[in-house]
């Protein structure tokens, strides 16, 4: 008889869970293969009606990690010793079960989870980071230039180098750590008047939901600064997980891997929606289908994704099983080999008359 594994209500999950209710719990068994780099934290604000605003995450301004190189992954410690769990492992341990296998063949669509990025993606984020630039240039008493290159720093360059190295507006550490203080907080501002999301998600998403697919939210916001912007756009109901700042990743594609384990789906059958190369290639990592919004970078910077499109209302769920339909047969992997059985060989008898 085949068994489940890996599920989450039959087995305990390799993460270990922290209570929504605490702030900030990172659990202390769990950890990273790679260096940690130090976070930055900026200023409290009360801005949402909370006395006790958590501190803003500091990623916001920050290039990240694309990560999950080969056999990268997490890592947590058991009695009989140390657990790696790495792309391989969690495509192999959240395989379906019998029954899993039954429906999904009889509803296809639901197989999948979908991984939705923040940026650009559900929101207009590009917007709200230049709004912050030209306020902060405005209070400094700055010319923000509007030279093409300039602008791609500023919108997709880590706040460190545009302050030296692009605008020239920062030269001692001390003057660099508060201009990037009141950058993330002025950030934080215009996030908190935002209501709108992009054009054609929320009609994407309701046949996403019709079609009984999962679907998660990644994104280095603040857990409580994503909800209440997914309340204020109503769209808190289509998704199942969401994968914050407290969820303590490290990379882009170590949030990507969590929010698959958070949707009980194997890496390989989840589809990533993003709109910078950086993400397409942190999905491909994790052996993620990617599908890449053309607008905040042009198509041909997106040419890795599987699937490139300009508006919502270009996809349908077709094109989901589209994008497995030749999963298998790409160069170098592996294929079941057909060997052909030859029928046997008749035995000639002689019948002799006596």
């Amino acid at each position: 008889m085949e068994s489940c594994s890996f599920r989450a209500a039959a087995a305990p999950s390799p993460f270990p869970s922290v209570p929504s209710s605490s702030p900030r719990a990172p659990c202390p068994n769990l950890r990273f293969y790679g260096p940690r780099k130090g976070r930055l934290v900026g200023v409290r604000r009360k801005a949402s009606g909370f006395e006790a605003f958590p501190p803003l995450p500091g990623k916001v301004f920050v290039e990240e990690a694309i990560g999950a190189e080969y056999g990268e992954g997490f890592e947590t410690f058991r009695m009989d010793g140390p657990l790696k769990i790495d792309v391989d492992y969690l495509n192999e341990k959240l395989q379906e079960c019998f029954l899993q296998r039954i429906r999904h063949a009889m509803k296809p669509d639901e197989a999948f989870g979908l991984i939705f990025s923040w940026d650009n993606v559900i929101a207009d984020t590009d917007s709200l980071k230049l709004d912050a630039w030209r306020q902060l240039a405005l209070e400094e008493g700055k010319d923000l230039p509007s030279a093409g290159h300039v602008q791609k720093s500023i919108l997709h360059g880590a706040a460190d180098h545009v302050l030296k190295k692009v605008l020239y507006w920062a030269k001692e550490e001390s003057q660099m750590e508060k201009l990037k203080a009141r950058l993330i907080e002025l950030y934080y501002e215009n996030l908190f008047k935002l209501d709108t999301p992009v054009k054609g998600l929320r009609e994407w998403l309701d046949a996403i939901q019709t079609a009984g697919i999962p679907c998660a939210v990644a994104s280095s916001l603040d857990r409580r600064c994503m909800i209440e912007a997914l309340d204020r756009m109503a769209l808190s109901k289509y998704f199942k997980a969401i994968v914050t700042d407290e969820d303590d990743m490290e990379s882009i594609a170590h949030r990507f891997l969590s929010a698959a384990v958070k949707l009980d789906r194997k890496p390989s059958k989840c589809v990533v929606f993003e709109d910078d190369p950086r993400g397409v290639t942190a999905a491909h990592n994790c052996t993620m289908m990617a599908v890449a919004l053309i607008g905040a970078h042009p198509a041909y910077e997106l040419v890795q994704a599987d699937l490139a499109i300009a508006k919502y209302r270009e996809l349908s769920v077709i094109n989901l099983r589209r994008l497995f339909a030749h999963k298998g047969i790409s160069f170098m992997d592996l294929q079941k080999q057909i060997i052909e059985k030859s029928p046997p060989k008749r035995k000639l008898t002689v019948d002799t008359i006596f």
